[in-house]
């Protein structure tokens, strides 16, 4: 178990802090993945209501 040393010799068993770093920016490769991604998915739910729709239409006649 990590610990450390006060004054006087009195032990410490609090949790170590992470080392702290700043976030980078995403790259221009980073943003048009994540565009691809966004509009994939925006297809694949906008998909999923149609074909409930369709599905629920078919259900009622």
């Amino acid at each position: 178990m990590p610990y450390t040393n006060e004054e006087g010799g009195l032990l410490n068993n609090f949790a170590r802090e992470p080392k702290i770093y700043q976030a980078e920016p995403p790259t221009e490769g980073q943003k048009r993945t994540y565009l691809l991604l966004g509009i994939a998915a925006t297809a694949l739910i906008g998909g999923l209501i149609i074909v409930a729709f369709f599905v629920s239409q078919i259900s009622r006649a």
